[in-house]
């Protein structure tokens, strides 16, 4: 079964993004902080990583960078779900190399229609 791991601060994004996929068949893996998401990356192997920015500890932009960084971890696509969502943030994610961001509050068809495209 298809994996992917979500990483949000909050319990209820985590419990709302994993309704979303676990509807759409696929299994998830949740992390609550950036260096959570870059260890569970790397144990895991997902076959895409749901990505918050505003964090505690380590924020998303640090963990897309060092997701990028690790030849292990460099192939898994990473989308970040975030409330920043405005031009120079898509601009910035791009260039931390996320290949998206989706802003919240999000649809269900937009974490669908990303996950059909990215993974």
């Amino acid at each position: 079964m298809p994996k992917i791991l979500i990483c949000d601060d909050s319990a209820a994004e985590l419990a709302n993004l994993r309704s979303i996929l676990t509807d759409a068949g696929w299994h998830s893996v949740t992390a609550s902080n950036g260096a959570e998401a870059v260890q569970k990356a790397a144990a895991e192997k997902p076959s895409l990583i749901f990505l918050d920015i505003i964090m505690p500890d380590m924020d998303g932009y640090e963990a897309c960078r060092q997701l990028q960084s690790n030849p292990d971890t460099k192939s898994i696509p990473v989308v970040f779900v975030s409330s920043k969502n405005q031009k120079a943030d898509h601009i910035w994610a791009k260039m931390q190399g996320a290949k998206a961001l989706i802003g919240k509050p999000y649809s269900s068809d937009q974490i669908l229609d990303t996950l059909k495209a990215y993974s």
